[in-house]
Formats: structure tokens, C-alpha cells, sequence
């Protein structure tokens, strides 16, 4: 498969290089927030919705800094533009679903300093996509996040229906459910390499 390609861009960020489960990049909403599917859905939603807003503007940011060539500006740009996004999505929450923007709670404003929507930015900056591909990877980085948070809050779920011995119980278990769901997903490590 075409590294270039749409679909490759797609699959490469949901899934072979999941944000959260591969390269370790927004964890506090992944452990915070993961522990009901409906509030990890929520959350993986709003955090698409900040990924592809960041990236179509981040994109824009970036050509406009190269015409004028002040990329040193490249930083500080992404940060305001990714908390513009966030109090955007916290105020349109607030208004529509005021008992989700309280399930959330401070997770949501915490949108801002997660390190995957400014990894997204830098990332496809650096790898020099065009406009589409930008899309295609905040997409697939979105949709990955929302996978792996909703197979966290499921399997989270299912052992509050377990016996669970007590020293397991709590934050160790949801750091060993990350880690095995990291585990699988290196699997996807060879996905669309060409490779038999």
C-alpha cells in the first residue's frame, strides 16, 4: 500500500500508530475518563472534533508561516488554536448537555494540554502533508483515540461485574488493561507495510 495514500494515512493513525495505545500520547484522558462507554464516547468525539479542527487549522497556520517564514511561531500558534478549539466544544457541551459537560468535568477543558492534539499538529507538519492528508490522519488519530477509549471503558465495565482480587482493584487494574490493550495493538505494527 501507498504510504502517500488516503486510506495507508488513515488506517496508519487508527490503528498501527494508535495515539494512545502506540505512542503513549494522551493517557490522562485514556485512564480518566475511560470508565463508562457512554462518557468515553462523548469524549472520543469531542476529541475528533479537536483533532480535525487543529489540523485543518494547523495546516493553514503552517503555510502562513512559511510565506512569511516565521515558523518559529509554528508552537505558540498550534497552543492558541488548540484551546480555541477546546473552549469552543466546552461551551457548545455546556449549552446542549449540561449532565455530560459534569460527566466529563475537568477532563474536558484538560482537552488542551493533551499531548495527542498537539502531536497531531507537529506530526503532520513535520511529515509534510498536504491538505487531505492532514484530514485523512486527524481522522484516522480521532477515530483511533475514540477506539481505544471505548475498548477501555468496556472492558472496564465488564470487571465491575468480576471478582476482582482487592490489591487489583482501581488504578492497577486500569494500567494493566492499558497495557494489554497496547500489547494487541501492536499487532497492527506490520498493517499495510507490504510484508506477508
Amino acid at each position: 500500500m501507498d504510504p502517500d495514500s488516503l486510506t495507508f494515512i488513515f488506517i496508519n493513525a487508527a490503528l498501527s500508530n494508535n495515539f494512545v495505545l502506540a505512542l503513549f500520547l494522551g493517557l490522562c484522558p485514556f485512564l480518566g475518563v475511560s470508565a463508562k462507554k457512554e462518557t468515553a464516547w462523548n469524549m472520543g468525539l469531542a476529541t475528533m472534533f479537536v483533532m480535525l479542527v487543529s489540523s485543518i487549522s494547523a495546516f493553514g497556520i503552517n503555510w502562513l508561516l512559511n510565506e512569511f517564514d516565521i515558523q518559529f511561531l509554528r508552537l505558540i500558534c498550534y497552543i492558541a488554536v488548540i484551546a480555541s478549539a477546546v473552549q469552543l466544544v466546552e461551551m457548545v457541551v455546556k449549552k446542549f448537555s449540561p449532565t455530560l459537560f459534569r460527566a466529563l468535568g475537568i477532563f474536558l477543558p484538560l482537552i488542551t494540554t493533551n499531548c495527542a492534539i498537539l502531536g497531531l499538529a507537529l506530526f503532520q507538519t513535520f511529515r509534510e502533508y498536504n491538505f487531505l492528508q492532514s484530514l485523512a490522519f486527524s481522522l484516522g488519530a480521532g477515530v483511533g483515540f475514540t477506539i481505544a477509549l471505548m475498548l477501555m471503558a468496556g472492558l472496564r465495565e465488564k470487571l465491575e461485574l468480576a471478582k476482582v482480587p482487592t490489591v487489583s482493584q482501581g488504578a492497577t487494574m486500569s494500567l494493566m488493561l492499558a497495557g494489554l490493550l497496547s500489547l494487541a495493538f501492536m499487532g497492527f505494527a506490520g498493517l499495510g507495510s507490504g510484508h506477508a
